[in-house]
């Protein structure tokens, strides 16, 4: 295959809600370019991008399929993204390599929930965009209302530079406003003749194309003086227009096409050829230090590992941009991440399951290599020369649905432990966690699809059984007001024996409170505790009443019933202890009796100082359609939420609140059943908050359950 200059590659993400035919898209491009003789469809289980065992099953994608295809000397890369929200990681890791992102908008639903999550993101990264209206084959296709919704949702930035003529059953034309000119299809697809605009169209074509012009000459002020002086822009000048609004942001073009019968893909491909941007003509993407990638072939080379997937007979392929220098076969890399060393043995351009072998990979490109040895997604490759440069990395979204998970034999638990981090490596928006807190495995992704995927994989591809079940609820203990306690630890067993003495006054620790003036302090050490909050310790001792060497031990014993909390064995936090008298024995006194005297002491004294139980609060942000607010607002405040504010964006109401997090098990599914899958949520650590009383008097019934069935 030919090698592509910089210039000459055009990479675009394939992004948009679910079920908007992106796949299909995919596969007529990829017949267009004719990468393959025969499209494939999604029903029929024979797509180039859904081809894995689990897509096949769900007839959906689930991962990001990377592919290309040539067109008039160009090469574009194409990544078909998964739709569902659960998967919103492979968008995410697409649209970080990917120049321009398409935002394939189903013509029956227009603006969809899907959309609006994906658009966040391509604004955050600052991605040029288009908008691709599909499936204007079926019968509820309505092209004028999806434009409508995308200019009251994105703004007059979409500019229509194509649209049908006879949408819904029947639909074969299409009238293109840049080349002036009708597209008319032969039935079941294929290629367009091209005809002259109808009379009746031609007011309504005038007046589009006169609109795209204006905003292609507000992309350039050479193009700006010529359309004040002409009032028109020629067809070069209009391209050149195009794509550096394009490229700027300052318009989002919309398209049409019906990827199933493959009506407009043609001209679809013709368009991203001629008037997409290539990775020189876009922001650049800067390194860690904030310096720019160039795309210089004569660079050291700098490539990001975007993708990872494990291949059946294959092993573990790793996808790349490189975004400096070339690469060749056989060339030895430095991860810049892990200081490894690795050599990319193989380099693959890939289409789906099929791989095509290459020698060299120019810079801006997209391709594959194999068996990397310790590098995982969102790794940096770098030559020796330019050691320790690192593209500035993905942002994954935080994980929103938790469970816990464990191997239902418990010889496979080892293995389960290595499968695990073996899929975060993969997919990092799959998180793991060993919590010796809760004593279990958290398992937590984007949803409970995302998870149920996981379990699929780690049952059918490493065939361990597992199973899920509900999470503990991380809850934190503390105190509300003074308290005081004495103990004594004494022990006698023939010879030496075991004697210490604590009296000690517990507090709150509050930030800025003043120290008590009961007790004068002589030492204080301040502990910032692992699991958020603090502990002050301070030596009050008068008199040498304990001698200084048995401090740490207390301190040790205070320690280890905050790891255990007494109301529920949860962790403890924000309290200071005051140490301020007890007993010796000149021979029975050791760190051991001192440890013992002070986890007990504490412990007394914390169970008369008014103690609470404290969750963790999440700040939550949900997107659902206005006539669905509602029922969302009623579930949320049933789950003691209370509400922060709302705010309309388009044809959706945006809902802040901040909910327990034991309140927010299967929240993901309860909100797709109350919504039909329309809404969609995010959830972030806020604080930590004291639970209500009734709801602390059912944890320590329930606390007290299970300590007497373990007895």
């Amino acid at each position: 295959m030919k090698i592509y200059q910089t210039k000459e590659i055009k990479n675009i993400a394939l992004v948009g809600g679910a079920k908007a035919g992106k796949t299909t898209l995919a596969e007529a491009m990829l017949f267009e370019g004719g990468v393959i003789n025969r499209r494939g469809s999604v029903d029929d289980k024979n797509s180039v991008s859904d081809y894995r065992e689990i897509e096949l099953e769900r007839q959906a994608s689930v991962f990001s399929t990377v592919m290309y295809a040539e067109h008039a000397g160009i090469k574009i890369n194409i990544i078909d993204a998964p739709g569902f929200d659960d998967f919103i990681g492979e968008v995410v890791a697409a649209l970080k390599v990917a120049d321009t992102a398409i935002m394939v908008v189903n013509a029956q639903n227009g603006v969809e929930v899907g959309t609006e999550i994906t658009w966040r993101h391509i604004n955050r990264l600052e991605k040029p965009a288009v908008f691709l209206v599909n499936q204007l084959e079926h019968e509820k296709a309505n092209f004028e209302e999806s434009v409508r919704q995308l200019k009251a949702q994105f703004g007059d930035k979409a500019i229509v530079a194509q649209y049908p003529v006879n949408q819904g059953h029947g639909f074969d034309s299409i009238v293109d406003v840049l080349k002036m000119k009708m597209y008319k299809f032969p039935a079941g697809g294929g290629k367009a003749e091209l005809l002259d605009i109808p009379a009746g169209e031609m007011e309504k074509a005038e007046e589009f194309r006169l609109a795209i012009i204006e905003a292609a000459a507000e992309s350039e002020e050479a193009l700006m003086e010529v359309f004040f002086e002409n009032g028109t822009l020629t067809d070069e000048e209009l391209a050149r227009g195009i794509n550096q609004g394009i490229a700027t942001r300052t318009m989002f073009p919309v398209l049409c096409t019906c990827a199933k019968h493959n009506q407009g893909v043609g001209r679809f491909m013709e368009f991203v050829a001629e008037n997409l941007p290539s990775p020189l003509e876009v922001a650049p993407t800067k390194t860690s230090d904030g310096e720019d990638l160039a795309f210089n072939p004569a660079s050291p080379p700098v490539a990001l590992v975007f993708k990872t997937a494990v291949e059946p007979h294959l092993g573990e392929l790793s996808f790349f941009k490189v975004f400096d220098g070339t690469i060749t076969e056989a060339q030895d890399m430095l991860n810049a991440n892990t200081e490894s060393k690795e050599r990319l043995s193989q380099l693959f351009l890939v289409a789906g399951k099929n791989r095509q072998k290459v020698e060299k990979i120019m810079p801006g490109d997209i391709a594959a290599t194999i068996k990397l040895k310790d590098t995982n997604t969102n790794n940096t490759l770098t030559s020796g020369k330019n050691q320790g440069t690192m593209v500035t990395p993905i942002e994954y979204p935080e994980p929103k649905f938790r469970t816990a998970v464990k191997s239902k034999n418990s010889a496979d638990d080892e293995k389960l432990a290595t499968i695990l981090k073996e899929l975060n490596n993969i997919d990092p928006t799959l998180v793991y966690e060993h919590s010796k807190e809760l004593k279990q495995i958290i398992f937590s992704g984007q949803g409970e699809m995302h998870l149920n995927v996981a379990k699929w994989m780690i049952e059918n591809q490493h065939k361990v059984a597992i199973e899920f079940y509900a999470p503990k609820i991380p809850y934190r203990e503390t105190i509300t007001k003074p308290a005081k306690s004495t103990y004594r630890h004494k022990k006698q067993s023939g010879g030496a024996g075991q004697f210490g003495e604590v009296h000690m006054m517990i507090e709150p620790y509050i930030e800025g409170k003043p120290d008590q003036t009961e007790f004068p302090i002589r030492g204080r050490d301040e502990q910032a505790l692992a699991w958020g909050g603090k502990l002050m310790f301070n030596n009050c001792i008068v008199g040498g009443a304990i001698d200084a060497r048995f401090l740490p031990a207390i301190l040790k014993g205070i320690m280890e019933k905050m790891e255990e909390g007494p109301l529920t064995g949860s962790y403890a936090r924000d309290i200071i202890v005051n140490v301020y008298d007890g007993k010796m024995h000149p021979v029975d006194s050791n760190e051991i009796s001192f440890k013992l005297a002070g986890r007990n002491a504490f412990r007394e004294a914390f169970k008369n100082a008014a103690p609470k139980i404290m969750e963790p609060i999440y700040d939550v942000e949900v997107v659902v359609p206005e006539e669905k607010m509602g029922d969302v607002m009623t579930d949320l405040q049933g789950r003691r939420a209370l509400i922060m504010g709302m705010d309309s964006e388009g044809g959706y109401q945006k809902i802040r609140a901040r909910v327990p997090l034991a309140e927010m098990n299967r929240y993901s599914t309860s909100l797709s059943s109350l919504t039909s899958g329309r809404a969609t949520y995010g959830m972030k650590f806020a604080e930590y908050q004291q639970v209500p009383s009734d709801v602390q008097d059912q944890l320590l019934k329930a606390y007290e359950e299970e300590e007497k069935d373990e007895a």
